[in-house]
């Protein structure tokens, strides 16, 4: 079967290829609503579909953005990455989704494949472990937009969440109800979100007069941190509280809570970082510290789209998004006695 060409579209909408081809692009300015519709009856009729890569090299893009997450196992990835796609299918943007799994080599393999593939821009939730490749691709003004992690040494779009100030809420909150012994729980300390709660949590800590030993921090990886909660709950003084890094180290606190039998929130009051969507199913109901990732996700689509389109250079942006501290019945219980303040 002979495929239709933009010619065969415009012989039988009866306007020129350019029009044709103006109307492909969604420059509709100078048209009226009777020659789209021509054109649109023509293209069905014929079954016409567009030479993609044909349209790309003449425009020197592709109209395909690039998105590598750390881990798509967080809920806070997959949500980015659906406010990501959703914003690009509005605008016909096709989007590749790699996952790095927090190794720097598949990070790197990554971004060296979809730079061959000649993706128009890239997003990245970097594993924070390539430095000299994140240096090069801005270098070169290559169009890339950090997400949720900071890369200190790169001037490049960023987007991230005030981690400091929400850890620091969420301690304030649980002083409120009574608690003294509050621990922390995050997966290793080598990316910017988990440094910066970390800082939040001391910060709140100190300024509150609260207990804050060596224990009371915990930066593990994922499977250490059931053997380091026993170490911490087995100690002197065990927390009455614990804030969750994010939805991974909130899991292992909830086996680590059954398999001690603790009752929540009367002998451990739970507050997780992340949006956990069963949070409103458990019981109790949980605590969380919600990002707008869908939004987050919305605008560095937004942003990387621009950068691509603009024909001037942009001057690199951090924007920085507020999160909600939703507070429900497993950290809402007043304690009193000797734990109160």
């Amino acid at each position: 079967m002979v495929r239709a060409t933009i010619g065969d579209v415009a012989a039988r909408a009866g306007v020129s290829k350019s029009t044709v081809s103006q109307y492909l692009n969604k420059r509709y300015q100078h048209m009226g609503v009777e020659t789209r519709a021509k054109i649109a009856e023509a293209i069905e009729a014929l079954d016409y579909q567009p030479n993609v890569l044909a349209r790309g090299l003449k425009q020197k893009r592709t109209s395909t953005v690039g998105v590598i997450v750390a881990n798509i196992m967080h809920r806070l990835s997959t949500e980015i990455c659906r406010g990501i796609e959703d914003y690009c299918q509005e605008q016909d943007i096709n989007v590749i989704l790699c996952n790095s799994d927090e190794d720097g080599e598949k990070e790197k393999k990554y971004a060296e494949m979809l730079q061959a593939k000649q993706v128009d821009g890239m997003i990245l939730l970097p594993t924070g472990k390539n430095g000299s490749l994140y240096k090069k691709l801005a270098r070169h003004g290559y169009p890339i937009l950090f997400m949720d992690r900071r890369v200190e040494s790169v001037k490049a779009d960023t987007i991230v969440v005030n981690n400091r100030e929400s850890v620091y809420e969420a301690v304030s909150h649980l002083k409120e109800r009574g608690h003294r012994r509050i621990a922390l729980a995050t997966a290793p300390l080598t990316i910017s979100t988990r440094l910066e709660r970390t800082e939040g949590f001391r910060k709140a800590m100190d300024e509150f007069g609260l207990m804050c030993g060596s224990q009371s921090i915990i930066n593990a990886e994922i499977s250490a941190l059931r053997g380091r909660f026993g170490k911490l709950f087995d100690g002197p003084e065990p927390p009455t509280a614990l804030i969750a890094g994010n939805d991974l180290v909130l899991l292992e606190a909830l086996a680590f809570v059954k398999e001690r039998n603790l009752r929540v929130p009367e002998d451990l009051a739970l507050v997780a970082f992340d949006n956990i969507p069963f949070a409103h199913l458990l019981t109790p109901t949980l605590t969380t510290i919600n990002q707008p990732s869908l939004e987050m996700g919305r605008k560095a689509a937004e942003r990387i789209i621009s950068r691509i389109r603009s024909e001037e250079e942009l001057e690199p942006e951090e924007l920085v998004f507020k999160c909600e501290l939703v507070v429900r019945q497993s950290s809402d219980l007043r304690r009193g006695g000797a734990d109160s303040p």
